[in-house]
């Protein structure tokens, strides 16, 4: 798509900027994006924060902000929704023909943005997206499961999710309001991203050291978030349940036939009794894997028909000025 070069009126880049507990790494961040952000003239800046139940001064600080900037407005969750659930608020409350989605911990590097902008304006792009090609820096472990996590998803699922690809993306209205137009309560925003489509174009980097602050992400978050991402968007798993189940049936079947013909033939039923207690327990296994893997889909399903909201607002800088 051509952009209109015969524009009445200045375009908006709206950036959404999830927050908790970065009351370090935010001054710095504001600091660097209008640094980069002043190459972009043809465009109006609007910075929307999400703080997404900070209990540091993170709250604080962007109501320093946005008293003295007007361009910036912050959200404040009741509690802590999740990282999910504050993109969406972001991306709800953004007013921008572009959104571009980033971190405030600056490893999303804002240097970036401007030839972001110019993939989408000037060579016709829906969204251009960043990617990681190291992971210097992180644990090795932590390293492995990740790669491993992309090879299983991309396995099992229909839709691509790349391999080192961040949440830091810059898009155009139309494919913000494609994604909003999916009100699931479970959210996989990477998932999200493949899903809706568009025409994206991958901007490689290394992988950039936090500039202040901790990761919010524990290897079991990880874990929970990866779970989250198989479950939203593939149902494989239930077919291997599935498959897995008919096997074992067709196995115990065997199992019975060869029992009874050497009861038959040997007149000794005792025997080979540990070989049998390790199948019990093997099969066992198996049935509560399966039956697990039923109960995450179930309670995604659950928690959908409640159809609780994905947050709620405490504070709004649009309503209290």
């Amino acid at each position: 798509m051509k952009p209109n070069l015969n524009k009445t009126y200045i375009e908006v880049l709206s950036l959404v900027v999830p927050c908790f507990n970065e009351e370090e790494a935010l001054p710095r961040f504001y600091a660097e994006v209008l640094r980069v952000t002043q190459t972009l003239k043809e465009v109006d800046l609007e910075l929307v924060l999400i703080d997404d139940g900070s209990r540091d001064g993170t709250l604080q600080v962007m109501r320093d902000l946005a008293s003295k900037d007007a361009r910036v407005h912050y959200l404040s969750f009741s509690r802590n929704f999740g990282k999910e659930s504050a993109i969406l608020a972001g991306l709800r409350a953004s007013k921008g023909d572009y959104v571009a989605l980033m971190d405030a911990d600056l490893q999303d590097p804002p240097d970036l943005l401007p030839f972001m902008y110019h993939a989408v304006v000037s060579e016709g792009y829906d969204n251009a997206a960043a990617r990681r090609v190291s992971r210097k820096g992180e644990p090795k472990i932590r390293s492995f499961f990740a790669r491993l996590f992309y090879k299983v998803i991309n396995r099992l699922s229909q839709t691509e999710i790349v391999d080192g690809a961040r949440d830091f993306r810059l898009m155009r209205r139309s494919m913000v309001d494609a994604i909003l137009e999916m009100p699931e309560y479970n959210r996989f925003s990477k998932g999200i991203f493949g899903w809706v489509g568009f025409n994206t174009k991958w901007f490689e980097y290394e992988n950039v050291e936090r500039v202040a602050g901790t990761t919010k992400w524990s290897f079991w978050k990880l874990c929970q978030y990866s779970i989250e991402g198989i479950v939203a968007f593939s149902t494989a798993p239930l077919a291997l349940a599935s498959v897995m189940g008919i096997m074992f049936c067709f196995l115990a079947f065997l199992l019975i036939a060869f029992i009874v013909v050497r009861t038959v033939l040997y007149k000794d039923p005792v025997a080979g009794w540990p070989s049998l207690v390790c199948l019990i327990t093997f099969i066992g296994g198996v049935q509560l894997l399966s039956t697990g893997i039923m109960g995450q889909y179930l309670a995604k399903i659950y928690l959908e028909t409640k159809s609780r909201p994905s947050y709620l607002i405490k504070e709004d800088s649009r309503k209290e000025s």
